[in-house]
């Protein structure tokens, strides 16, 4: 029978490596095709693996808890169910010819997100398990080599063990591991939570910088906090910024998400501001072209986008996650809120698809929901515009000639100068404005 082996996919946006959290088949197990065989992490999101072929399961090339890079082998399978096991004198049928090549000549992908790396180098590694350093120094042979090799290794664990270690304050890859292959397991972190001993002279931090102590904690950075730290450099030294700031009278729209509220259709719906103003965003960037739009220096072009994907900014345990809306444009009020919910309950709970953080031409994020006012937000990398929407509350406010309490909200728009002169940003937002403070407007602008 042919042996076909599962290589971790591409799973886009410049990721190059994975944690497998948690395997959901077995050594021996049946698998269909499309078959959920895992769930890993990458520095955005939990992702659940299908597999793209139908087997026996004849090996799991990693543990849980241990990265593997882009295009290194997750499972291997054989492609026929296992046959018995041959009588005395009897030939096995598994080295016959003509059952080699066709499949076992394919290479295994994940349906959308794009092939293996081709190359044959080992992508650099985010700080966990043996790096490729320590690799080709033991190949040498040499213990100075090995030695200064292993000073940037970090110790491998899982993301419960690794949790534990940062809520007492211990920095996991000064923790020597009693598991296979320097596991660091949770009994680990426990001996040294009930010791409350130093770690030893060979376990110290490599580094001029004095160790946690005086009410110091010190926090690894995660993947993910990495990635959005280097996202928003990018965005900030890249594409030049701008925001202006529109404070609106709130209060109809919140009339009539109360009116809408009493509505069958959406009375098992999550509608508020946020979906309201999504629905209007995605409605208004159709007149703004140069705002739905991407800088590409590269080809020297301004790429104008036909749809309007929506990013939508969520803070997660894991960090700030932008899922994205795709042709938000499309979509009736009833199935832009239920998709929004959906995606941000996905986004909390780490569950959102490679797919689902990628491709977005404009962004929404609601500071307002923290109790602040306003903000500058910065823009999601690729992207040209993204507007932040204060907290509602009652202020008083001018209405018919009078001084009124109104609901009201603070509108930042950030813009990439780039791309977007100043009068069509004012335009956008007055008119993002104008339908909040009176929904009737909407069809003026359309």
């Amino acid at each position: 029978m042919t042996a076909q082996t599962f290589k971790l996919p591409d799973l886009g946006e410049g990721l190059t490596e994975s944690e497998v959290l948690n395997w959901k088949i077995k050594v021996g197990e049946h698998v269909s095709l499309n078959q959920i065989i895992a769930e890993v992490e990458t520095a955005k999101a939990v992702v659940e693996l299908p597999s793209p072929f139908a087997g026996i399961v004849q090996k799991l090339h990693a543990d849980e808890g241990q990265v593997v890079p882009v295009g290194g082998p997750l499972v291997t399978f054989d492609d026929q169910p296992v046959e018995p096991q041959a009588k005395d004198g009897e030939k096995s049928g598994a080295g016959t010819p003509g059952h080699q090549g066709g499949a076992a000549e394919r290479t295994p992908t994940l349906v959308g997100y794009g092939a293996p790396a081709a190359s044959g180098k080992r992508p650099a590694r985010r700080g966990r398990g043996k790096p490729a350093a320590v690799d080709s120094a033991a190949a040498t042979d040499s213990p100075a080599a090995v030695h200064e090799a292993a000073r940037t290794t970090v110790a491998r664990s899982t993301p419960p063990v690794r949790k534990l270690a940062r809520d007492h304050g211990i920095d996991i890859a000064q923790v020597k591991g009693s598991g296979p292959d320097g596991l660091v397991l949770r009994r680990d972190v426990e001996a040294l939570i009930s010791s409350s001993a130093e770690p030893a002279a060979d376990q110290r931090p490599v580094s001029d910088v004095p160790a946690a102590g005086n009410g110091q904690t010190r926090v690894k950075i995660s993947a993910m906090r990495r990635a959005t730290a280097n996202a928003m450099v990018q965005s900030a030294f890249t594409a030049p910024h701008a925001t202006e700031f529109l404070m609106v009278d709130v209060t109809k729209s919140l009339d009539l998400i109360d009116k809408l509220r009493a509505r069958r259709e959406f009375r098992n719906l999550k509608l508020n501001i946020t979906s309201l103003t999504a629905l209007v965003v995605s409605r208004l960037l159709l007149n703004f072209p140069s705002v739905n739009a991407r800088w590409d220096g590269e080809n020297d072009e301004i790429i104008h986008y036909a749809d309007v994907n929506l990013g939508m900014a969520v803070a997660s345990d894991r960090g700030l996650l932008v899922p994205v809306l795709k042709e938000a444009q499309n979509k009736p009020l009833t199935s832009l809120a239920a998709e929004l919910s959906e995606l941000i309950e996905h986004a909390r709970s780490g569950s959102l698809t490679a797919s689902q953080l990628s491709g977005g031409t404009f962004s929404i994020t609601n500071v307002g929901v923290f109790g602040v006012d306003a903000g500058t937000p910065i823009l999601p990398p690729g992207q040209t515009g993204i507007l932040a929407l204060g907290q509602v509350k009652p202020r008083p406010w001018e209405y018919r000639g009078e001084v009124a309490l109104r609901h009201t909200s603070t509108l930042a728009l950030s813009f990439d100068h780039r791309v977007v002169d100043g009068k069509e940003a004012s335009e956008l937002l007055a008119g993002i404005g104008a339908v909040l403070e009176d929904p009737g407007m909407m069809n003026f602008f359309l």
